[in-house]
């Protein structure tokens, strides 16, 4: 019950993924590009995880973090970007 739950919370994220790849690509402002692909990364993050679960293996939980992490900092880098013009 609780493996089909997760499948489906899955199922229906990845769906919702493909709405913020949707307003990334017609986002009208670099800005709504960028909060678009942010909640792409927290989403895809959340999958995984989710996947973790689903096949008992922690590996994927790790992979998650870095996804994380690296979804972070290119989000703190392209704000940034977007301020100041560069990136110093």
């Amino acid at each position: 019950m609780v493996i089909t739950v997760i499948i489906v919370c899955t199922i229906l994220l990845l769906l919702m993924t493909f709405v913020g790849l949707f307003r990334a690509y017609v986002g009208p402002t670099a800005a709504d590009r960028m909060v678009a692909i942010n909640m792409i990364t927290t989403k895809v993050t959340t999958i995984i995880v989710l996947i973790a679960m689903v096949t008992a293996q922690e590996l994927y939980v790790s992979v998650a973090l870095v996804y994380a992490l690296i979804g972070f900092v290119t989000t703190i880098g392209v704000s940034r970007y977007l301020m100041k013009g560069e990136l110093d």
